[in-house]
């Protein structure tokens, strides 16, 4: 059975618990799956940690990384998007996807005899989350003992977060501005998957006694044009150095990044001992490497 990628609950949580202890382990031991095969990494949206990370992955696991523009695939405008997945599924033993629009990822998921994963969507973004998840436990305990917290618009990094954390059996709490926010069923339904999500206006209250803070930009690629009033909605959430005395006293911080020093991030937290930025960083090879391997029948 071809296993797709597209969300964190595409797995459940002992797969979810494998994945995250392969892209602990050094790449030697995941062997070479992809030995002799290509992966297409097809980027509609640009992106520095997502192309550099994906490309060395599929190295490591002894496979050929093909990157591919948005416009010179042309989803819908060139070629159906049906037509396109058909088609790399002929040459590639994997293709990786980021996309503008979620329905692209499930289209193509719905024709493709190759595994379908998502680098990004407007709705979800599990690989980052699967970096976070390791990075978390690298440096701060088991998920299923922390209290994470979230600052900022509930959005596609948001959602993957909070997936992953429930699904390990932790607790999250989102501090966001009224109209940004998850909606009560949205808070259910990350419970329901095994841990607790609660959500407060109030960002002092969202991370109280919170063991790791992440935050996101308050303007994403493509929400340009809502650039001035995004800002004016978030800066009571921007992470300072006296917000963070709000969480634990050890607390940690993390990005996803990129990051906009003095928005939603002070420059002194951001760069400051508490933050896990880079490690976060770095372990998106790890993580998008655990999962290639994952979906290619490999690394188990």
């Amino acid at each position: 059975m071809t296993r797709h990628f597209l969300d964190i609950t595409d797995v459940n949580a002992a797969e979810l618990t494998a994945l995250i202890e392969a892209a602990n382990r050094p790449s030697e031991d995941l062997g070479r799956p992809l030995a002799g095969k290509g992966v297409a990494l097809i980027f509609e949206k640009p992106s520095n940690r997502t192309r550099h990370s994906s490309e060395m992955a599929v190295v490591q696991l002894g496979g050929h990384p093909v990157y591919t523009r948005g416009e010179e695939i042309g989803f819908d405008v060139r070629e159906s998007v049906e037509d396109i997945g058909r088609i790399l599924a002929g040459y590639h033993a994997i293709v990786a996807v980021r996309v503008f629009s979620h329905s692209t990822l499930i289209r193509l998921a719905a024709v493709s005899d190759a595994p379908i994963v998502n680098l990004l969507s407007d709705h979800s973004h599990p690989l980052q989350a699967c970096a976070d998840v390791l990075t978390m436990q690298q440096h701060v305990g088991p998920i299923s003992d922390l209290r994470v917290a979230w600052l900022g618009d509930y959005n596609n990094v948001a959602r993957s977060l909070g997936e992953a954390v429930c699904l390990l059996g932790g607790s999250m709490s989102f501090g966001c501005p009224e109209g940004f926010a998850p909606e009560s069923a949205e808070l259910s339904r990350l419970t329901s998957l095994g841990g607790s999500a609660s959500y407060d206006i109030d960002p002092a209250v969202a991370i109280a006694g919170a063991d790791v803070i992440h935050t996101d930009t308050w303007v994403s690629m493509g929400q340009e044009s809502d650039a001035a009033a995004r800002h004016k909605v978030f800066v009571p959430y921007g992470v300072t150095e006296q917000l963070m005395t709000k969480a634990s006293r050890e607390a940690k911080f993390m990005h996803c990044m990129p990051a906009h020093r003095g928005e939603e991030v002070s420059a002194e937290v951001f760069d400051g001992p508490r933050s896990l930025v880079i490690e976060q960083g770095h372990n998106r090879m790890h993580a998008a490497r655990a999962v290639f391997a994952f979906v290619s029948g490999g690394g188990k």
